[in-house]
């Protein structure tokens, strides 16, 4: 799928929050700028979130709950680590069953990352023509995922 715009990107991201539920985790791959963060202020726009969520960068994780959000998510960038052991250490796999989770760089984690995870990654297109770059998003489709994608 292409997401010629930033609009385009932000609505993607209100159609996938109408899927996600708690126990839910979308890992959002990328280079740096790809869209990642763009893309989650989209999905928590939609669940209810009135201001810009922040970038999770510093704060590495970022927990949104009822009534800010309708759903409770953490949105997690993990840029940050060296090591996937100290992915460990943020309490992800504890939160996972209560809360949706967002994670940007979620290849920081190794193998730590689960199996049933929603996988999109966000590539960069060559500019056209003067045009504004385009985002390529590929799905990585688990079978947890299969009859709620892709998002209407």
């Amino acid at each position: 799928m292409i997401l010629s715009s930033e609009a385009e990107t932000l609505a993607f991201g209100a159609k996938l929050a109408a899927l996600l539920r708690p126990g839910d985790c979308v890992a959002l791959a990328g280079d740096l700028g790809a869209g990642k963060t763009t893309l989650a202020r989209g999905v928590l726009s939609a669940l209810g979130l009135e201001a810009e969520a922040p970038s999770p960068t510093f704060a590495i994780v970022q927990p949104y709950e009822p009534p800010e959000t309708q759903i409770p998510v953490w949105h997690v960038d993990l840029y940050r680590l060296d090591d996937p052991e100290e992915a460990r250490e943020l309490g992800l796999d504890e939160a996972r069953r209560d809360v949706a989770m967002l994670i940007e760089w979620p290849d920081r984690m190794g193998e730590r990352l689960w199996d049933d995870v929603l996988r999109l990654e966000l590539n960069v297109e060559p500019q056209k023509g003067g045009q504004p770059a385009a985002r390529r998003l590929t799905a990585h489709v688990p079978p947890a995922w299969e009859d709620r994608w892709p998002p209407a």
